[in-house]
């Protein structure tokens, strides 16, 4: 069911413990994520430090509990890419499909825009054959949200003793 008070705002790094234990479920029981082992807390929050320096990391927030979290990052070490960025997304279980991260990646892609940013990119974990590890979820938000097959790598992911593919997504904006 849609949620009408959404708010979105920035991350800081009091809310590590929340984004951490929004993102481990993704870790643990799924092959979205190619992390194997959940980061520590402090992992967490320098990451949190560190991405906000350059990109916005932005939490969603329903009736004041974090739900959902996305951030940006760079998509390619050199300059002339500078004009792009890599867009990383998670929701909390039971708030999927409620419009938080389409309201994340609204506000997302309007910062961005601002930011001076062109290109972004998805790199999606993908599979012929859905299971209990993985659907393709995923890849019907990002291509509901404008984003068009760029990509494709094979067996690039080993999780869970099988191999998953990723597929890139981009974006103009």
């Amino acid at each position: 069911m849609p949620q009408d008070n959404i708010t979105i705002r920035n991350a800081t790094t009091e809310d590590a413990a929340r984004l951490l234990a929004i993102y481990t479920p993704y870790v643990e029981h799924t092959a979205i994520t190619y992390d194997i082992r959940v980061p520590s807390l402090e992992e967490f929050r320098r990451k949190i430090t560190d991405v906000s320096r350059e990109y916005p990391f932005l939490v969603a927030e329903v009736n004041g509990r974090i739900t959902g979290y996305c951030y940006a990052h760079r998509f390619i070490q050199r300059e002339a890419s500078s004009h792009c960025a890599e867009m990383s997304i998670y929701v909390e279980q039971d708030n999927r499909k409620t419009g938080v991260g389409r309201r994340l990646y609204a506000e997302m892609e309007d910062r961005l825009r601002k930011q001076g940013i062109h290109n972004l990119y998805a790199q999606v974990t993908w599979t012929d054959e859905e299971n209990e590890y993985l659907t393709n979820a995923s890849t019907a938000f990002h291509m509901r949200m404008g984003y068009v097959k760029a990509g494709h790598y094979h067996e690039c992911g080993r999780k869970f003793n099988r191999t998953f593919d990723t597929i890139v997504l981009e974006k103009i904006i």
